[in-house]
């Protein structure tokens, strides 16, 4: 009886593990136990890099803004008077 119990047990148990295994939860736990473990890490790096070249272009176009903005007074200094002269250096 104690035989047929176990066999039961180990029959019902066989779908169980099959549908966890096939299960995306499964899967990762595939992944992370094959040793792909450098993933996240790599990933992590990437994000770092992509942070990097970010904020290289937040301050390059920080620098554009600003050159923007002197021009603009500058043209604008001309149409509100354009007969004053300019001071000699």
């Amino acid at each position: 009886m104690l035989l047929l119990g176990i066999i039961l047990v180990v029959a019902l148990m066989i779908p169980i593990v099959a549908i966890l295994i096939d299960s995306p939860v499964g899967r990762a736990l595939g992944r992370r136990l094959e040793g792909s473990g450098d993933g996240p890490v790599a990933n992590v790096q990437q994000l770092q890099q992509k942070v990097e070249v970010l904020e290289t272009d937040v301050e390059d176009l920080t620098r554009q803004l600003t050159g923007l903005r002197d021009e603009m007074q500058f043209v604008q200094r001309l149409l509100e008077d354009p007969n004053r002269k300019q001071k000699s250096s």
